[in-house]
């Protein structure tokens, strides 16, 4: 095990000594410290193939197995890095932040627990949109999902990374409702209702007595979730919308104002995004059919695509579902605030309940495709994400656009942006597409994510979640009262976890024993 990663202070005959004492409690068959299994492990998207070396990984299946590990890294002071599934691909997928921490793998915890009359349920990490997908379909419960764009991921790490669906009940973090998880000392806690002893209002209500820890779980390191309450949106009696396209980047502007007071009235409940032409041509063609010329496209190619495909610069779709004569009103009002502002498009569509529906995120069903954009170079395809918060504001939207799209141009990449909503604010997601088998592109997706970084800091807009080689240098630009915010993260941190043996260096947060490993 001479080549294998170590944690600091580590030495090849400590983690021996930690491997066989998971084997102890676990079984030699979920403990993972070969070079294939550590292999496995690592970040398939990573900018520098050298960071984020896991020592090795154990994958427990019963909350007593975690609390177990958990016991054995105290022992050894070895940091532990928790997943659900690993999926959370462009943010660091299944690699730990620091260097030789043991993955904690927790895909193999599958349960889930359906209360049918309220559509709550209760699910451990390792359940996927697919599963819980296909739990409902076979017990033909008449209740949606809302899925990410990649759906092959965990329903709870989707939710624990404040990750977004398309439907009304989109923004996941805010449908938690109680949490079971295991503290960095190895006891088992219940939030909420979930505190009282034989409560059955675990799911119905989200705060209980006193503080609300819901949210102190999520992007935190502060313990090790392995049960989670939801609310499930049921399923509407009608859905009714338009698929919306604009000719021209500057209609950004007339979009974000025409949307936002409709999200913010909650005539439309949903969390829309609208997208650029090349997150929708990226998954139907590649770049190699347009041209073989380096550095960004030329507008005479983007033109090109376009007409091709028929898509404006900008697509949005805008859903509206519950009961059909108050989806009929709200259509309207939708129908003229769209044809007001002049697109080159609009497709209407609408369900009823008992007819075929179509298969996608508005429906809330499990959908890959969008991956395909990593394709869109060629090679090993990946990618990061850079997004930032933005107010609802077309005009500081489209500033921040015009701001961005420059430095694209600037560092001859292909722009792929979006500004999902939710009711007052806009998430700016843009995907730095590449190819890991182009050098020159990946020497300079370092250096173009921080120069984005800077930019935007200096608007006063902050990203809201990021990879793991930036978390450092995003939780640095929350800096108000001197990163007031940060030190009451790592107090907190030090509190719960006094010997620093879970994630450290997750959103930023430190735990005293590796304070120097910040920044590395």
């Amino acid at each position: 095990m001479a080549d294998t990663p170590l944690p600091p202070g580590f030495t090849a005959q400590k983690l021996d000594q930690a491997r066989r004492a998971f084997e102890s409690v676990l079984g030699a068959s979920k403990v993972f410290f070969e070079d294939l299994d550590r292999t496995s492990y690592l970040d398939k998207f990573a900018v520098n193939d050298d960071a984020h070396h896991p020592a090795g990984a154990v994958a427990p299946t019963t909350v007593e197995e975690v609390q177990a590990v958990v016991k054995i890294a105290n022992q050894y002071l070895l940091p532990l890095w928790p997943i659900s599934r690993g999926k959370n691909l462009g943010y660091g997928g299944t690699a730990p932040l620091l260097a030789g921490s043991v993955v904690l793998d927790l895909s193999g915890m599958k349960k889930i627990e359906f209360d049918e009359q309220f559509g709550t349920v209760v699910v451990e990490p390792g359940v996927g949109f697919y599963d819980l997908y296909d739990y409902i379909k076979e017990h033909n419960l008449p209740f949606w999902l809302s899925t990410p764009g990649n759906s092959w991921g965990s329903v709870m790490g989707n939710a624990l990374d404040r990750g977004v669906g398309y439907t009304p009940y989109g923004e996941n973090t805010k449908s938690i409702c109680g949490l079971e998880v295991v503290l960095p000392n190895g006891e088992l806690v219940r939030t909420g209702m979930g505190a009282f002893d034989g409560a059955n209002t675990w799911q119905a209500y989200p705060f209980g007595f006193g503080p609300g820890w819901d949210q102190m779980f999520v992007q935190s390191n502060f313990g090790i979730v392995t049960k989670m309450g939801m609310w499930l949106m049921p399923e509407p009696e009608s859905l009714m919308g338009m698929d919306v396209e604009f000719d021209r980047p500057e209609d950004l502007k007339a979009m974000v104002d025409a949307i936002g007071p409709l999200r913010r009235e909650r005539v439309l409940t949903q969390s829309p995004s609208i997208g650029n032409w090349l997150r929708a041509a990226a998954v139907v063609t590649r770049r190699d059919e347009w041209t073989d010329k380096p550095g960004a496209l030329s507008d005479d190619v983007i033109t090109a695509i376009r007409k091709k495909f028929n898509i404006g610069w900008w697509g949005v779709s805008l859903r509206l579902y519950g009961r059909e004569e108050v989806n009929k009103a709200a259509y309207k009002i939708l129908e003229k605030a769209m044809s007001d502002i002049k697109p080159m498009l609009i497709k209407p569509t609408a369900w009823v309940k008992g007819q075929p529906k179509e298969y996608s995120g508005w429906t809330g069903t499990p959908m890959t495709f969008p991956m395909q954009n990593v394709n869109w170079y060629g090679g090993r395809g990946g990618h990061i994400g850079f997004s930032p918060i933005l107010p609802q504001d077309g005009t500081k939207a489209l500033e921040q656009f015009n701001r961005t799209y420059a430095r694209y141009k600037e560092w001859g990449m292909d722009y792929q942006g979006s500004f999902a909503f939710g009711e007052r604010h806009l998430i700016n997601v843009n995907a730095m597409i590449f190819d890991k088998d182009n050098p020159e592109m990946m020497s300079k997706i370092d250096p173009f994510f921080r120069t984005l970084v800077k930019d935007a800091e200096a608007q006063g807009y902050g990203e809201y979640r990021t990879h793991l080689d930036y978390m450092d240098l995003v939780a640095k630009t929350y800096s108000w009262n001197n990163g007031a915010l940060n030190r009451l993260n790592e107090t907190v941190k030090d509190a719960l976890d006094p010997n620093g043996i879970l994630a450290p260096g997750k959103s930023g947060i430190w735990p005293k024993r590796l304070k120097g490993e910040r920044g590395q």
